[in-house]
């Protein structure tokens, strides 16, 4: 009866308007203090051990290299680079977008941060241009997903830190499944660009091209780095997230010289801003947890699947879905503590493969942040393309159908995952 009092209470907090985080805090502490015997104290003590992790450390790291990358301006020569590499072709602006996206993706870990650099620059330039605002919204919210799948990804690390999975395998994982996604999606673009005659953009000279090129190397290797760096063991993904912070700064400052130490101040308090409520939200799910824990839910939820038979297709079938309805009202970091370690020990029962489940996992909540009410990447690019939220989903669909074809691609061939 508990259980069900609690998941009333939950749902009623997220229909009325309450933050996500605040929601599965008020029932942690409602679900707790309903079981006779456990002290209220036992509910900080579990969300501070929720945060006792030298993994998550990497994720404010990661946030702080974004705000970095932002306020240094290094979306823009990533924009500029890709515009000059794709502007020739039919609906270059558009192939633009997807590529920035996937160079972006490589440097932040973070999708909302994706939209937000790029989508602010390249959705009015498109609009501009000719391109619908439909169009505009849609190739921009979409291609951000891209950012939590190609490596490096906070949600990677995240779920690392929750399944003692190595991150620098789940990072190679996520390589080519992020390709793919970002390839598809640029198909998409080439069928509306010859069904809508979409503007070419004017062919750049070979010197200013290579500028362009060299003024973005500084930014583009620095997945090249991290990634090398996690494989062969020069630095843990902690370390990576912190190297790749100081390094965002030193070329911003130095050699792009587009920031100071004027700018810090601002730069940490929006990375607080930013961290504090993700990290308030996977500490309440572990309180969470360990509410459900009572009641053991892993075991029936193990129970469940049992019944099912043995296949392991159809588990991982059942976890898409899952995860699909889920990522239309929860953001992926709470999902995954509140889920990942109910589902994880089924998984590895069933004979699936931790990376293979994880990025699946990251790949299905990817496309949460594109479908409302609370896709951040779809609302960021309809604000800013002053666009309907209806619209803008409409317009994201045939790039949603993309990223559902690579999901269906890492459930039967794991191969492509590089390390499964």
């Amino acid at each position: 009866m508990e259980l069900i009092l609690i998941t009333i209470l939950f749902l009623g907090l997220i229909v009325l308007g309450v933050p996500i985080a605040f929601s599965i805090g008020v029932a942690s502490l409602a679900g707790i203090a309903s079981i006779s015997g456990v002290p209220n104290t036992m509910i900080p003590m579990k969300m501070f051990y929720g945060l006792n992790s030298y993994v998550l450390l990497a994720v404010p790291l990661f946030v702080l290299t974004a705000n970095i990358m932002n306020q240094g301006n290094i979306s823009r020569k990533l924009i500029d680079f890709s515009v000059a590499l794709a502007g020739r072709k039919p609906g270059g602006l558009g192939h633009a977008n997807v590529i920035v996206s996937m160079l972006f993706a490589g440097v932040s870990g973070s999708s909302t941060a994706d939209t937000a650099g790029v989508g602010k620059i390249l959705i009015p330039n498109m609009i501009e241009k000719g391109y619908s605002r439909e169009m505009s919204v849609g190739v921009t919210a979409a291609s951000s997903t891209i950012g939590s799948i190609i490596p490096p990804s906070i949600t990677m690390v995240i779920y690392g830190g929750l399944t003692n999975t190595s991150v620098g395998s789940l990072f190679i994982g996520g390589i080519v499944p992020g390709l793919l996604i970002g390839f598809g999606m640029m198909a998409v673009v080439s069928y509306y660009a010859k069904r809508d005659n979409l503007p070419v953009m004017e062919r750049v000279s070979r010197a200013e091209f290579i500028a362009l090129l060299k003024d973005s190397i500084p930014a583009m290797i620095t997945p090249l780095i991290i990634i090398g760096g996690i494989v062969f063991g020069v630095f843990t993904p902690t370390e990576a997230a912190a190297f790749s912070a100081i390094y965002a700064y030193l070329i911003s400052a130095f050699y792009y010289k587009t920031i100071s130490y004027k700018d810090l101040p601002q730069i940490f308090v929006e990375t607080l801003k930013l961290s504090c409520l993700s990290l308030f939200a996977l500490a309440a799910a572990s309180a969470l947890g360990e509410f459900l824990g009572y009641f053991q839910i892993n075991a029936m939820v193990a129970e469940f699947f049992n019944g099912l038979g043995s296949s392991k297709f159809l588990f991982l079938f059942i976890i898409v879905l899952f995860f699909l309805f889920i990522g239309t009202f929860m953001d992926a970091i709470p999902a995954m503590v509140l889920f990942v370690p109910v589902i994880y020990p089924v998984a590895l029962s069933l004979g699936v493969d931790p990376i293979q489940l994880g990025i699946i996992i990251i790949v299905t909540l990817s496309i949460g942040l594109v479908t409302p009410p609370y896709g951040l990447c779809l609302l960021i690019s309809s604000v800013i393309g002053d666009l309907s939220l209806d619209k803008s989903f409409k317009a994201v669909i045939p790039y949603i159908s993309v990223i559902g074809l690579v999901l269906l691609a890492v459930m039967f061939v794991p191969a492509i995952l590089l390390v499964a």
